[in-house]
């Protein structure tokens, strides 16, 4: 309570400082290159989100959705440090696009929470978060928006000068190590650009005591201890001060190259990542591992866990360009083609602990222990073809969008949930953009057609007398049926924006936006035990169709700025995943032909739901000391509610966030505070989230080196720095993975 105390009368004073002060007067220009008008930040209407160069070069390495989780409107669903999966206005999984330069990453996020987004975070221009008629034309289904991660590694423009670039990082949470280097410059018209990043995060600390086992977990416990000695190791583990499996490696490469001229421009690019993390969370199924209580036992009196870990390996190849016609009806044609090669394998381990120090290791320490089980390989591999025809005038943007993709997901082995997908997309789009009666006017139309082709084995109900034979009987015994899935949808987005006075705009959004069912929604049917759960799909699951309308209201004057979002997505048959009752979970347990492992039976269903909410922003940027500082305080709420009135699962709960920055010459300085209340609005089965404060701090100093050639900006930063106990409602495992705990650490960036 006294931190609390000490942090509002800072934030006040900062408010009540002489009005007689002047207010900031030039901030940098930031083009939004996800949107097809061209415009800059401050002229596009969609609601977004713009994090710029500078910024991200101030922040510490985490995932993608820890790095825009401060942005009002935005959260994330994490899976311990390595995965952070982009939420929307409540809307997340396949509703929310993760884009790399405008093109769909096509990783295997989508199949499960605990695989991460394969983003490059190393040497990118910006983050940009949009929604409307913009983000309509880069995929189909996304009713929450994009988030579009950007860089130059093919340039559309000559590289003026030679840019070369080292950053090292260190982070106490975790023993985190980053180094990164890139390299950008013109070599005889040629465009050169290279990006290397490797990084090594431990396991990450977190409050003593702040993991919680489900209860099912602490009773299997003590049925299965009646040690006493046991029973006090196990309450020990409870208490432990970091995170098991928790730990991250990357290691990614990025090559590029492009010419340009007046005609337009042409590149190409290559792109490597490999990854290795642990996963901190896996349910057992009680069929598949009764039998080996024993040799867990022999495991624990030799001091011995099992260690589960993801490996990934990504392969992506791009060629791009564009074509400029200088007279005719078209203006410019530009054209892209992206082939991904996909793989992440989960693999189990038998690891031993070497007294206090908890280091994972590497990837060649885990194959001295091998697992039953053996590994699990999930992969995907895609081409993507599109067109982009511009034939508009000064007076109205005109684009018709054409887009072609292929993808086959599979996933082979022991943990295999889902037999392998074919899937293909086909797009045919328009967007204007125009004056109408004194507003601006945009509006996006596409029509999409989806086939996803896939099989669902369903296990026949039959007596089995040989215990030993049950497995090789029930697997003679599936019953295969293959689908044939076409989905033919049309979605259109309009926005109307218009300034008022000097001082106030406002934008006013429709759309109605349908989302075909994902391969897993579809297809899925076996344990899933990164979820504790046992999922099974349904093929005759409908098209989402979301009818959306928003209205925002800005103001700006002398300092003060203010901005004001509501909401209303109503979406007809949304697929959510319905967690069965424990009355339910007991009778299955009691059937054991079922299959189900003692795992929780979820099951993908639709039913009409109404997503509600609220942003709001009001601040004050002012001169102080011969610098500059802002003062703002934002809040967010998502209500999210089926029509018949009980709760859609996993939706975090309303957020106040306030944030004071200060910038004078060469230095700067940031202070964050989230108020995350707690989550009472619950779903079946769901479990009640307690409400956390989290304080970040910043600061930044930017240095001369090589006689003023080059530059060092040195940054220190502070995530959590009150240490507290946080869980995020949105994660499938918010009780047994909780939120990493204070983090301290530094951060070099130098540019020559």
């Amino acid at each position: 309570m006294r931190t609390n105390f000490y942090f509002y009368v800072v934030v006040l004073l900062s408010i009540s400082i002489s009005n007689g002060l002047s207010a900031q007067d030039s901030i940098e220009e930031i083009t939004v290159t996800s949107s097809y008008i061209n415009q800059s930040a401050d002229d596009i209407k969609d609601p977004l989100h713009v994090i710029s160069e500078q910024e991200l070069d101030t922040e510490p390495t985490q995932s993608l959705g820890e790095s825009i989780d401060n942005l009002l409107g935005v959260s994330s669903s994490d899976y311990g440090a390595a995965v952070g999966q982009p939420i929307i206005r409540g809307m997340s999984g396949s509703r929310v696009k993760v884009l790399s330069n405008g093109l769909v990453v096509r990783d295997i996020s989508g199949l499960g929470a605990d695989h991460l987004n394969e983003i490059d975070m190393n040497a990118i221009k910006q983050i940009e978060i949009v929604r409307g008629p913009s983000s309509l034309m880069y995929s189909n289904g996304a009713i929450g928006g994009i988030v579009n991660v950007v860089d130059d590694t093919i340039a559309k423009e000559n590289f003026a000068e030679q840019d070369l670039r080292l950053a090292l990082e260190t982070q106490s949470v975790n023993d985190g190590k980053v180094g990164q280097f890139s390299y950008k410059d013109n070599l005889g018209g040629l465009n050169i650009s290279y990006a290397f990043k490797d990084g090594s995060f431990k396991k990450y600390d977190i409050p003593m005591g702040a993991v919680i086992h489900s209860e099912e977990h602490e009773e299997d416990h003590e049925d299965e201890h009646h040690d006493e000695d046991e029973n006090h190791d196990e309450d020990h583990d409870e208490d432990l001060g970091y995170l098991e499996n928790s730990d991250y490696e990357a290691q990614t490469h990025r090559f590029g190259l492009s010419t340009v001229g007046d005609w337009g421009h042409f590149g190409a690019s290559f792109q490597d990542m490999e990854t290795l993390y642990g996963i901190p969370y896996h349910g057992e199924g009680h069929e598949d591992h009764d039998g080996d209580h024993e040799d867990e036992e022999e495991h624990d009196e030799h001091g011995e866990e099992e260690r589960i870990f993801s490996t990934t390996d990504s392969e992506t190849f791009n060629v791009q360009g564009s074509y400029v016609f200088s007279s005719g009806p078209l203006n410019r044609i530009n054209y892209y083609y992206r082939n991904t090669d996909y793989s992440l394998t989960e693999q189990h381990a038998e690891e031993e602990h070497e007294d206090e120090d908890h280091d994972e290791g590497h990837e060649g320490d885990h194959d001295d222990h091998g697992h039953e089980e053996g590994p699990t390989l999930f992969s995907n591999e895609a081409d993507e073809f599109g067109l982009i025809v511009d034939f508009g005038d000064d007076s109205i943007s005109q684009k018709m969008v054409f887009q072609n993709m292929s993808e086959d997901v599979s996933i082979l082995g022991a943990e295999a949930f889902m037999n392998p997908v074919d899937s293909s997309e086909k797009m045919i789009g328009y967007y204007v953009g125009t004056r109408f009666m004194g507003m601006d006017l945009d509006l996006g139309i596409r029509h999409d057609r989806v086939n996803r082709r896939g099989t669902v084995a369903h296990q026949e109900e039959e007596e089995h007398h040989d215990e030993d034979e049950d497995h090789d009987e029930d697997h003679d015994e599936d019953e295969v049926e293959a689908y044939d899935i076409d989905r033919n949808e049309t979605s259109l987005a309009l926005s109307l924006g218009s300034v008022i006075n000097e001082n106030t705009s406002f934008n006013f959004g429709l759309a109605s936006v349908k989302r075909a069912p994902s391969a897993v929604e579809l297809f899925m049917n076996g344990e899933h035990l990164s979820t504790g759960r046992f999922e099974v799909g349904d093929a005759s699951l409908k098209s989402e169709t979301s009818n959306n309308i928003d209205f925002t209201l800005d103001y700006e004057n002398n300092g003060v700025f203010a901005s004001a979002t509501i909401f209303r997505n109503n979406i007809d048959d949304y697929i959510y995943l319905r967690d069965e009752t424990e009355a339910e979970h007991e009778m299955h347990e009691e059937d054991d032909h079922e299959g189900h492992g003692g795992l929780i039976l979820s099951n993908y269903m639709q039913k009409d739901a109404e997503f509600n909410g609220y942003e709001f922003e009001i601040g004050r940027s002012l001169n102080f000391n011969d610098g500059s500082m802002t003062f703002s305080y934002g809040m967010d709420y998502v209500n999210a509610k089926f029509k018949d009135g009980t709760y859609v699962p996993r939706i975090n709960p309303r957020r106040h966030i306030f944030t004071l920055t200060y910038a004078k010459d060469e230095t700067s300085a940031s202070m964050t505070f989230r108020n995350v209340t707690s989550q009472s609005k619950l779903s079946l089965n769901e479990t009640p989230t307690e409400s956390y404060k989290m304080v970040d701090l910043k600061l930044s100093q930017r240095i001369p080196i090589f006689n003023s050639d080059g530059e060092m900006l040195v940054t220190l930063f502070a995530k959590n720095l009150l240490d507290e106990v946080a869980r995020n409602h949105s994660s499938f495992v918010k009780d047994e993975v909780p939120l990493p705990g204070r983090n301290i650490g530094l951060r070099f960036n130098m540019k020559f």
